[in-house]
């Protein structure tokens, strides 16, 4: 293939944006080469400037979970936008939305929009420190939460993929009240407990973590880190941003039967858009501004063509719970076949969890950072030009995992397990 409009473009937007590109993951450092420009996208497929079509495994890194271009979304949009943009006041389909979701995620009685997934785990800390009223808590190493200050210690994704564990411009003070324990160690959890007690306000969490790989839970952890929570009175944080709405309709709680104290989401709750959400029992969102003293606010929350897109995607699948299963079938499929495809070449193992999946390119099992650490090596980079050469576009970084969209169709996924056999290591 050949991505000349691509190159052209790379140039001239490298003169304009930073590294030209604005979120770093796309500018292809991980992998090397020049990123493609997209011009179109529908179903299961991506086109790009130069008119090449991809079978996409990215899928805007989660929400186009029904396909690009899905039509509810697109008209609702279109018509909401003849309506307005955006009044920032209150709309009825804010409340409509709001109570679907309810509906559909166990646990929560009360949730707030915002514009991004960040926001959502950026305001879910604030309110978890606020309710507690203590100042540190934990996250994972390889877990990435958004570029929140607290967040940029140690975080997986685009960070692990510059190799930058820590950003400048956190201070000191902020880094400090971030504990940093280790995916799928319960023990670690429970020692920085004891070394801090009564000052850890949540552990904030990727139920499967998606940010390192897709990496799942190993049996009993979820289940060990939210007794650890309820004994020491600190907020549980489950971050579904990726998870929410794609693993089931109720999400990881649902999934593993574990209760969060807070849920973030975004991704597939806004169809598209750039949306994110977090909630929680009624007991706990009442601290938020205006019932309560946290304060969090956002002109564009709850925008109306955000709101629509939303309303439409949750609304599909609360109306069709067997895509959930149709998911599962064709990501267990493509699964098999890339066990068959690559036995023999290259050592290798594959991660799955519903409809994300990961392959590393490593000797051992992959269960946490460094595990997954031991993946991103010239393999990774080999596999990823010769699918990309091939019309199969995955995510740019050994480091992030794939999602699937019910719009695959068995024949995409054959000639995704056809391509990798071919892939010359």
């Amino acid at each position: 293939m050949e991505y000349k409009r691509s190159s052209a473009l790379f140039a001239e937007a490298q003169k304009v944006i930073p590294g030209g590109v604005n979120s770093p993951v796309r500018a292809f450092k991980g992998v090397g080469g020049t990123p493609i420009f997209i011009k179109e996208a529908k179903g299961a497929y991506l086109t790009d400037e130069d008119g090449n079509q991809f079978i996409d495994y990215i899928n805007s890194w989660g929400p186009m979970i029904l396909g690009h271009a899905y039509e509810p979304v697109v008209n609702a949009v279109i018509e909401k936008t003849k309506k307005g943009t955006s009044f920032g006041t209150p709309t009825a389909l804010e409340t409509e939305i709001a109570e679907l979701a309810v509906s559909m995620v166990p646990n929560i009685d009360m949730i707030r929009f915002v514009n991004s997934g960040t926001e959502a785990c950026m305001s879910a800390i604030r309110l978890a420190r606020g309710y507690t009223k203590r100042d540190k808590i934990i996250k994972f190493s390889g877990c990435y939460h958004g570029h929140s200050d607290s967040f940029l210690i140690a975080a997986g994704s685009g960070l692990s993929t510059f190799g930058v564990p820590n950003s400048p411009g956190v201070t000191q003070g902020t880094a400090k009240d971030t504990l940093l324990a280790q995916y799928n160690d319960a023990d670690n959890v429970r020692e920085l407990f004891e070394a801090n007690k009564g000052e850890i306000a949540a552990v904030i969490i990727e139920p499967v973590a998606g940010n390192m790989g897709c990496v799942p839970p190993k049996a009993g952890f979820l289940e060990a880190i939210r007794q650890i929570c309820t004994e020491n009175n600190a907020l549980l944080i489950f971050d579904e941003v990726m998870t929410g709405f794609r693993l089931a309709k109720g999400g990881a709680q649902a999934v593993f039967g574990i209760k969060a104290d807070i849920v973030c989401f975004g991704k597939v709750i806004g169809g598209g858009l750039p949306v994110g959400a977090f909630a929680a029992r009624e007991e706990i969102m009442a601290h938020l501004a205006p019932l309560g003293p946290v304060y969090q606010a956002g002109t564009l929350s709850g925008n109306p063509l955000a709101m629509a897109a939303g309303y439409e995607m949750l609304k599909a699948l609360n109306n069709d719970p067997e895509v959930y299963t149709r998911l599962e079938e064709k990501t267990a499929y493509l699964e098999k076949g890339i066990k068959e495809a690559l036995k023999g070449k290259v050592p290798f193992t594959v991660n799955r969890l519903g409809s994300m999946i990961s392959v590393f390119f490593a000797e051992n099992p992959v269960y946490d950072f460094e595990t997954a650490k031991a993946a991103d090596n010239p393999y990774f980079k080999t596999f990823f030009h010769s699918l990309l050469n091939q019309g199969i576009y995955i995510a740019p970084s050994s480091y992030e995992t794939w999602f699937l969209t019910d719009a695959l169709t068995y024949e995409d996924l054959d000639k995704s397990i056809e391509a990798i056999a071919k892939v010359e290591f």
